[in-house]
């Protein structure tokens, strides 16, 4: 038996790359669409939260694939990765699509007091949440890439 790295075992992990694979993806989908849609690159948009489809539900929606492929939905792993994927894409979706529209109410707030010249500060970040398509494009693309994975 031939001794590794751990690096090799973890590029050799199918989980793991199915995971990544589907995070990148997602951001490789937001790249070309932000490209097409301004006719310019912007590095933020690959490694920047927010955005359509959402990378984060992609990649635990291709964990939580992954390891019902790998262990079975029946499995306490996919059982808690399942938990952990719902969480994500609660927070997603809610929780910080919430937080996106106050920090977008809060610099209209700012704008208006600067005008005035009573105050300056920096904006805060806006886009930081997904709308449910976002979300269930980052789903959908997590499903498409565990499945590659796993059945071909």
């Amino acid at each position: 038996m031939t001794d590794h790295s751990p690096f090799w075992y973890f590029v050799h992990n199918k989980t793991a790359m199915t995971t990544l694979t589907s995070w990148f993806v997602a951001q490789s989908i937001k790249v070309a669409l932000g490209v097409l849609r301004e006719k310019r690159f912007n590095f933020k948009w690959f490694v920047g939260t927010g955005g359509f489809p959402s990378s984060h539900v992609a990649g635990v929606t291709g964990l939580a694939t992954a390891i019902a492929f790998s262990d079975g939905v029946a499995s306490s792993l996919f059982t808690v990765t399942l938990m952990f994927a719902i969480v994500v894409i609660c927070d997603a979706q809610g929780v910080r699509y919430s937080t996106g529209k106050q920090a977008e109410i809060l610099n209209k707030m700012l704008d208006d007091i600067y005008w005035q010249k009573q105050i300056k500060e920096d904006r805060l970040k806006e886009f930081v949440g997904h709308t449910p398509v976002q979300v269930i494009a980052g789903m959908i693309v997590g499903f498409i890439v565990a499945f590659t994975a796993y059945l071909f």
